[in-house]
């Protein structure tokens, strides 16, 4: 179950990443070329050049569910780990 929701809430994250990566793409070429290889400036572009009427919900969809998923699925990992099965 938890794998589950770990992998839902990644694909919210990736959905929202592209939403920013594609209003890149369509502002300057470059602008989605850089943003699909370095993170930190899809980051940077997200906050300061996206507009979207639901700007910060995209941002935060993208970066909780993100965070979320993959604290989840760290947790379950960890876990099937100390139990020694496999997953």
């Amino acid at each position: 179950m938890w794998t589950v929701l770990s992998i839902a809430l990644s694909a919210v994250s990736l959905v929202c990443a592209i939403i920013i990566l594609i209003d890149a793409f369509q502002d300057e070429v470059w602008k989605g070329l850089v943003g699909l290889l370095c993170g930190l400036y899809l980051l940077y572009y997200a906050i300061v050049e996206f507009d979207h009427p639901n700007k910060w919900l995209i941002i935060i969809g993208w970066l909780a569910s993100g965070i979320i998923g993959g604290i989840i699925y760290s947790m379950f990992v960890a876990a099937a780990a100390l139990a020694g099965t496999p997953m």
